[in-house]
């Protein structure tokens, strides 16, 4: 395979300081970089080894509210990251939980465990870990609770 990932995803925001406080409180996501211009401003936040959100905002630009259902939202649907590890899902989960970002429920892939969310503009994001409890070769629908979250 020739790539190693993906290296960043472009956002637009209508506030950008609140954006980096959400995704630095929740994953630990840090500012590389962060330019203020007449008419937009630019920065940067590595929410992975090789990976960020390249984070706009336009002054005086009101974004569209997020489009609800899912395959509605135009080109990009969601945006998809990786937990390290399943503590760091948990403690990501936790954190989401406590903002109001997500509801409880964790998805049985089948390799993988996700749990979707919404940051502060409304961007549905998803957050993946491998399922430490996964069959091999078994993959599930969409909507297959996971029995480790269930209750």
């Amino acid at each position: 395979m020739l790539l190693d990932g993906l290296n960043h995803v472009a956002v637009l925001t209508g506030d950008t300081d609140r954006l980096h406080v959400f995704y630095a409180e929740v994953f630990e996501a840090t500012v590389a970089f962060d330019n203020k211009r007449e008419q937009l401003r630019f920065s940067i936040v590595d929410v992975g080894p090789y990976s960020e959100l390249n984070v706009f905002e336009l002054y005086g630009d009101h974004p569209a509210p997020p489009q609800v259902p899912m395959f509605g939202r135009g080109r990009l649907d969601h945006l998809g990251l990786q937990a390290a590890s399943l503590d760091a899902f948990d403690e990501i989960r936790r954190r989401l939980l406590a903002l109001g970002a997500c509801d409880e429920f964790v998805t049985d892939f089948g390799p993988n465990l996700s749990l979707f969310f919404r940051d502060p503009d409304g961007l549905e994001a998803e957050v993946c870990v491998l399922n430490p409890d996964a069959t091999p070769g078994v993959f599930n629908p969409p909507g297959t609770p996971a029995a480790r979250y269930s209750s």
